[in-house]
């Protein structure tokens, strides 16, 4: 694969093999695309929703930055989001209270079962 500068770069069309070998070898880089990847997401929302989806972001790089590892920061990031749908005022009790208005059953989500997926080496 040549190697294009961090602007040239169409971070969609980079694998997961390749973020993370950015990240070890060019922690920089890596920064830098990220928040060029991050960024153009947030500004091919809706207007309504940027500054929404921006502090969002916030609180996710506090969480990543409060953690003491990259583990650590995907574990306080996951219990956020499930705090999001199983929480107070979250997901599923929002489609409950939208549900008592077209008279359907409440919603049950179950737990999930987590599937781990092997990385593809060359």
């Amino acid at each position: 694969m040549e190697q294009k500068n961090s602007a040239e770069k169409n971070t969609s069309e980079i694998d997961f093999d390749t973020w993370s070998d950015l990240a070890r070898n060019d922690p920089e880089q890596f920064e830098s695309m990220r928040l060029a990847a991050i960024e153009k997401v947030i500004a091919q929302a809706p207007v309504e929703n940027r500054d929404r989806l921006r502090r969002l972001q916030w609180r996710i790089d506090q969480e990543r930055r409060l953690a003491g590892s990259p583990l650590a920061a995907c574990m306080r990031i996951s219990r956020m989001m499930w705090k999001a749908v199983l929480g107070r005022g979250g997901l599923q009790q929002r489609i409950g209270e939208l549900q008592q208005f077209d008279g359907s059953a409440p919603v049950e989500l179950a737990p999930a079962q987590v599937v781990a997926f092997g990385r593809q080496r060359d």
